[in-house]
């Protein structure tokens, strides 16, 4: 992420933070992170994988497209770039992103605030995707949808994949 981006996320998540009365103490706590970490994050610094953000996100109690709204540019790591194409507004909150997995690539989630959804459709490549244990391999263009809650995994083999992620927030288990 540029310094720019950084910068941007790290004002937004202390915006955030202090809207909900939290020390950094509290969020860096609750989010199992060092609080030097949390406060060099929010400083403009650092290098945050996509799982401290989820988790942030989650002890904000806010969408992950809430957090990083503001930025730009793809967020990545280890071979997975994500990128917020829209943000829901509406009752239950749906998020839409454009996912890249580099060939050999496998990115593991933790699980995501309970009643979470994602529905992905592959748009090049290969890609096996789902809960651990239970993922399965995406069909071109074929919408899989499965219980976001819940730790899950993504994984690339030989070929580049590029995909659409929708998650949808709080639907009280029903699928979406």
């Amino acid at each position: 992420m540029d310094e720019l981006s950084l910068s941007t996320l790290g004002q937004h998540l202390q915006s955030l933070r202090q809207k909900q009365g939290l020390s950094l103490s509290q969020l860096a706590n609750a989010a199992g992170m060092a609080k030097s970490n949390l406060c060099r994050l929010e400083q403009g610094n650092g290098n945050p994988t996509l799982d401290t953000i989820w988790r942030l996100a989650v002890q904000l109690n806010v969408p992950f497209s809430t957090l990083i709204a503001p930025i730009t540019v793809p967020l990545g790591e280890n071979g997975v770039q994500v990128r917020l194409i829209e943000q829901g507004k509406d009752s239950p909150h749906v998020d839409v992103y454009w996912m890249r997995c580099a060939p050999h690539t496998q990115r593991r989630a933790e699980a995501h605030t309970p009643g979470t959804w994602e529905s992905l459709t592959l748009i090049s490549g290969w890609l096996e995707a789902g809960p651990e244990g239970k993922a399965m391999p995406l069909r071109l263009g074929v919408p899989v949808t499965f219980s976001a809650d819940q730790p899950h995994i993504y994984r690339a083999e030989d070929a580049e994949a590029t995909l659409l992620m929708t998650i949808t927030y709080g639907n009280n288990g029903d699928t979406p």
